[in-house]
């Protein structure tokens, strides 16, 4: 079925954090968040509007320190409104079909304004959601049905040219949603992790938990994903301390390790590893290590070898996965895995676990896809992204927006009562406040199996603020 693009609008609202979060080159107390209405026709007539909506995040699709929180959010905008009027221009297609279509011009136009692969990515993938979305309500599907039944279109095209002639069109035909997934919570370097920690006037006594300790109280939560700086002395103070609340924990753990890009080579980090892993005060979070995310930045990422790491944990890439071929280039680095996240497209994750089923069709499962991406904010952002990495069958995803940020934020209660009127397992009142529900370490998401793409209601969207145009003016990034 051929859907086209009739209109698009743009708008955004800001959020703040509750506390503050490092990750990388930058510390983060709030932000903004993008949110689009696409609508869209079926060819035999039928019309429906979609939604997406997601952080528009500074310093982590250019790290670049010479820009601006602004001038970042200025470049998204920018690649947004690029993908929208390539998207409005074309003409009916299956929404996987406007994704192949588009993606190389795409690439090549944020490219002429200085835009970054990750930049043009984000913009495009918000335009593919939400008419996804509005294409999966027109025909009152679930996103995973849409999956399912190949409605959407896809296949081996000119997009991924290593799966050859592959026939993708029952990728998805043995697909059963999960019920829960895992919420592997993220210690970013400035996270407080003991009691002693945080001094009594620096709480934000909201009835929330605020140290490391707490959230394992609080949540439940048995996955972990552990922010590393670079700097080893500092980080095996701060894995140690993490370890002392982990290690009280009677059942399993599983803990992932970021290196942000911290790390010049393979081998230091390597040299890291090889430290820690001699260290009998962290003898059982290494054993409970899953694989390390992104140690080298993007700019050395793919043109050196992994494999003096990859020997001893398996290595992913994340901020280095900007084009289409970034996974194919890493596996003959040494990496094996690649993270999902909405923010860099739906059809180049959905693309990328293709890639995985076909280099583990041998019988071992080498090659694997993780799902990240914290900045989730509940409603539309949130069910989006767990839909989709729900379609990959991965168990648990990396999610902390319900812990740096209070529910919906502020200015959205009505939003909040629709949500969770609709989804009463993803959501919960607590203390008086509609927030994300997460028993025993998991998220319940069996509602996302609803016409449309993880949700069937509509964000508040008169109360958000016109998106600005774009004021990027083409600067270089890095």
């Amino acid at each position: 079925m051929k859907v086209r693009l009739l209109e698009i609008e743009r708008r955004e609202r800001p959020y703040r954090l509750r506390m503050p979060f490092r990750f990388g080159v930058t510390t983060a107390t709030h932000g903004r968040q993008a949110i689009v209405r696409a609508r869209v026709a079926l060819e035999d007539g039928r019309e429906a509007f979609g939604w997406s909506a997601e952080a528009l995040g500074a310093k982590w699709f250019d790290k670049n320190l010479a820009l601006s929180d602004d001038d970042n959010h200025h470049q998204l905008r920018r690649a947004l409104e690029l993908a929208s009027d390539a998207r409005l221009a074309a003409g009916a297609d299956t929404p996987f079909g406007h994704f192949a279509a588009g993606y190389g011009p795409h690439i090549a136009a944020c490219a002429a304004q200085d835009l970054n692969p990750l930049i043009a990515s984000y913009g495009q993938s918000l335009v593919d959601r939400a008419l996804l979305d509005g294409f999966c309500r027109a025909l009152g599907i679930s996103f995973y049905e849409a999956l399912r039944t190949n409605a959407v279109g896809l296949r081996a095209a000119s997009t991924a040219p290593d799966l050859g002639d592959a026939d993708l069109s029952g990728l998805f035909d043995d697909f059963v949603p999960a019920g829960s997934i895992s919420v592997r919570h993220t210690v970013g370097l400035v996270d407080p992790i003991l009691a002693s920690d945080l001094a009594p006037e620096a709480r934000v006594n909201d009835g929330l938990p605020e140290t490391l300790e707490e959230i394992v109280a609080f949540y439940g939560n048995r996955h972990f994903k552990l922010k590393i700086g670079g700097d080893a002395e500092a980080d095996i103070d701060r894995l140690t301390r993490i370890a002392s609340v982990l290690d009280r924990i009677a059942e399993p753990y599983a803990v992932t390790l970021d290196g942000n890009e911290q790390y010049a080579d393979a081998e230091a980090i390597a040299d890291f590893w090889e430290r820690i892993a001699e260290m009998p005060a962290l003898s059982r979070l290494v054993s409970s290590t899953l694989y390390v995310e992104q140690p080298i930045a993007r700019a050395r990422a793919l043109s050196t070898s992994v494999e003096a790491l990859a020997r001893r944990i398996p290595v992913i890439i994340d901020e280095s996965d900007g084009e289409l071929s970034a996974f194919v280039e890493a596996r003959r680095l040494g990496y094996s895995g690649v993270s999902s996240k909405a923010c860099k497209g739906i059809w180049k994750s959905i693309l990328n676990h293709a890639r995985c089923r076909a280099w583990n069709a041998g019988g071992e499962r080498r090659f694997f896809m993780s799902a990240e991406d914290l900045t989730c904010e509940p409603g539309i952002s949130l069910q989006q992204d767990l839909a989709l990495v729900n379609l990959l069958g991965l168990t648990h995803v990396e999610r902390n927006a319900h812990h740096f940020i209070d529910g919906f934020g502020g200015g959205r209660d009505a939003e909040a009562e629709r949500f969770l009127d609709a989804h009463p397992d993803l959501y919960h009142r607590q203390d008086g406040r509609i927030r994300s529900r997460v028993d025993g370490g998991a998220f319940s998401i069996a509602s996302l199996d609803t016409a449309g793409f993880g949700a069937n209601l509509d964000p508040d969207f008169d109360r958000a603020e016109t998106m600005p145009q774009s004021a990027w003016g083409g600067k270089n990034s890095v």
